[in-house]
């Protein structure tokens, strides 16, 4: 089984970076899920999908990985593009485009 490390991206409830600078391991699901025809639950034998190790740095995710003889693949963070402009900008007077109410 190969192990992913990644630097999770911001959620959609974020508006800032915030817990966006750690590095997570965490294991794919290997076996199905099952659903459980009395209460609808859904379930797996598979207890290493629930293991997400938090690292600061993504070297030690890798030597973490090294030395326990795991087998990981290292996702690169895509930068994100910003933009920064301030709400006065919306009011200037030699502005490109129409401006409307």
């Amino acid at each position: 089984m190969t192990a992913r490390i990644y630097r999770p991206a911001k959620t959609a409830m974020q508006s800032g970076t915030g817990k966006t600078d750690r590095w997570l391991l965490e294991f794919p699901s290997d076996t199905p899920v099952t659903i459980d025809p009395l209460m609808g639950w859904s379930g797996s034998s598979d207890t290493r999908q629930q293991v997400k190790l938090w690292f600061d740095t993504r070297d030690e995710a890798i030597a973490y990985a090294a030395r326990q003889g795991i087998a990981a693949q290292v996702e690169e963070p895509q930068t994100a593009k910003r933009r920064m402009i301030s709400y006065s900008d919306n009011f200037k007077f030699n502005r490109i485009g129409s401006w409307t109410h």
